[in-house]
């Protein structure tokens, strides 16, 4: 077979530094139009994109050229240089890590539906409950301690 095939789907998520209120509703949706940009500048495909205050989950197609922990550096990068260049209010920045799950394209429309519900799920779930449900769904194997740094 020549060629490479794939359909590389992942849920990203990564939070503000310390989790800073940050992604305010003035920002949030040229925020996000400009992450889109970003994935697609890296020949990939942003499916979804939504988020609260403080944290905010992609869903991407990514070509297999690309190595996940890079991509998601560009668009962390990339989006914190941008915003602190439209804003001299305070200092943007991503915190150092993220959590990133593969998707099976069976699952999309449900973790699609699962992205856009962001802002309702937060009503009664925080951040750190979100995010350790998620690690423990998707068996990823952590230590609290580093978590939350």
């Amino acid at each position: 077979m020549a060629g490479t095939y794939t359909n590389l789907l992942y849920h990203i998520v990564f939070s503000t530094k310390e989790r800073r209120q940050l992604v305010t509703a003035a920002i949030e949706e040229d925020l996000h139009g400009y992450m889109g940009g970003i994935v697609k500048g890296l020949d990939g495909k942003l499916l979804e994109i939504n988020g609260i205050p403080d944290h905010i989950h992609l869903l991407v197609k990514l070509p297999p050229k690309l190595a996940l922990s890079d991509s998601v550096r560009d668009i962390k990068a990339n989006s914190s240089k941008w915003l602190n260049e439209r804003s001299r209010i305070y200092k943007f920045a991503w915190q150092d890590g993220f959590a990133a799950f593969t998707v099976s394209e069976s699952q999309v429309e449900r973790v699609r539906g699962y992205i856009r519900n962001q802002k309702n799920r937060h009503k009664r779930m925080t951040f750190k409950d979100e995010l350790l449900a998620l690690l423990q769904k998707n068996r990823v194997e952590y230590e609290e301690r580093y978590l939350w740094r």
